[in-house]
């Protein structure tokens, strides 16, 4: 049976086989956490995601796949990068923002990852909102997480507010 759990913290601090990066499709980072991984990860990331896009992603990777990199100086073995889709009201993404963690986890069963570390994608600036992301990422972690050995699944939530929309999704109480 799989753990799924969440915390409040750092992502770039988590002590797991796999970190889950919410990525840009470029690779070549940016903000938020894309910006905290590659930062606190090293120039090693980086490399990988040159190679990547020198080589199989040269239009960058599409929005909800997933392709992994070392971790460079994270406390993790792999990054996954996934990239979320942007929030609007004039087309149901849903799908795509589900995908972004069935992929993430197909990746992690491939290189034999236990425990893996996912943020709250597509939150940040592609303005998911807090609860339906919950939601749907708890939903598809929870699926998907049947079909493969994972010992624990952790959503890392860097705010309160994401802490508790997950707490909610999950059906646990936040206090």
């Amino acid at each position: 049976m799989t753990d799924i759990t969440r915390v409040l913290g750092d992502i770039t601090e988590q002590h797991v086989d796999a970190v889950v990066n919410a990525a840009n499709s470029s690779l070549l980072g940016g903000g938020g956490v894309d910006g905290a991984i590659h930062r606190r990860g090293g120039p090693e990331i980086l490399a990988e995601c040159r190679r990547l896009r020198a080589s199989r992603y040269g239009r960058g990777l599409p929005t909800g796949q997933a392709v992994a990199t070392t971790a460079g100086r994270l406390p993790a073995r792999w990054v996954i990068h996934t990239v979320g889709p942007v929030h609007t009201e004039e087309e149901d993404r849903s799908a795509l923002l589900a995908s972004c963690y069935r992929e993430s986890l197909r990746v992690a069963a491939e290189l034999g990852a236990a425990t893996v570390a996912f943020p709250a994608v597509s939150t940040g600036v592609y303005r998911w909102p807090l609860a339906d992301a919950a939601r749907i990422a708890v939903r598809a972690v929870r699926e998907t997480s049947r079909a493969g050995d994972f010992t624990e699944l952790r959503f890392v939530l860097f705010d309160p507010r994401a802490y508790e929309a997950f707490g909610e999704a999950l059906g646990e109480a936040t206090a």
